[in-house]
């Protein structure tokens, strides 16, 4: 009785064999995952703002910073994770902020005599932020899918700590504006925290490459919130680069 050849049975073989590869890479890609609905928060004129934590999460073999999201109307939406360009650029930002945190704060401004304070970063995006529902490690986050997101429309900022949440809603509240100081300035006189941060911001910045201090953010009630400047540096917000300086007896 003749024997039959393997040969077919191997050709089937690595048929199948080639189509579970395909299909693996596929799924390894996204593209054979279901797609969670986008949805776009904010307002399309408004400033929203990342505010990392420092905790991190895996999210599609790549390594995200965790924070909270505040819209320009003010809402805060937790465990929101920032996917895309400029992640590991914010944990660096972020773990070298909290550094000098640790190594300044409770030192004392050798201008105005008051405690240093610890500073925060954020990061801004110009318009409505793209965001999918994920759940990882059995947590749910809103994923930010920052590689939506015209680089011009995000830019890195730092302040007091305490001071995020009104630094949000000045930048979204209309007649408010950037300004510069000089180096001489009686701001940094100022016996308060307004003073204390226009020299810390500019301490940091000989720590932090790309960031530059000394920045007064000026809206109409003149409460003014001192910070400064860091990476990525949007184009598109106006913040970012001040253009006038502020004189403290206008």
């Amino acid at each position: 009785m003749p024997v039959a050849s393997p040969r077919p049975l191997y050709a089937v073989i690595g048929a199948v064999v080639t189509v579970i590869v395909i299909l693996a890479a596929l799924y390894a890609g996204g593209l054979l995952r279901p797609q969670a609905s986008m949805r776009y928060l904010g307002s399309p004129s408004g400033y929203e703002a990342f505010v990392p934590n420092g905790q991190t999460v895996n999210y599609d073999g790549q390594t995200d910073p965790v924070g909270d999201l505040i819209l320009s109307n003010g809402t805060t939406i937790q465990n929101v994770v920032w996917n895309g360009q400029y992640a590991s650029t914010i944990i660096n930002n972020h773990n070298q902020i909290v550094q000098l945190n640790s190594q300044f704060v409770g030192q004392t401004d050798p201008i105005n005599n008051q405690p240093y304070v610890p500073l925060q970063d954020l990061y801004v995006i110009k318009g409505q932020v793209p965001v999918e529902q994920a759940t990882i490690n059995g947590q749910t986050y809103y994923v930010i899918e920052a590689n939506k997101i015209n680089p011009a429309d995000i830019a890195g900022f730092y302040t007091y700590d305490k001071w995020v949440s009104n630094f949000v809603a000045a930048m979204n509240t209309p007649g408010t504006y950037a300004a510069g100081l000089p180096g001489n300035s009686p701001v940094y006189d100022w016996a308060n925290v307004t003073g204390t941060l226009v020299y810390e911001t500019k301490l940091y910045q000989d720590y932090i490459r790309g960031f530059t201090g000394g920045y007064l953010l000026v809206p109409p009630n003149k409460t003014i919130i001192s910070y400064g400047t860091g990476t990525p540096s949007g184009s598109a917000i106006p913040f970012d680069f001040p253009q006038q300086g502020y004189n403290p007896s206008s």
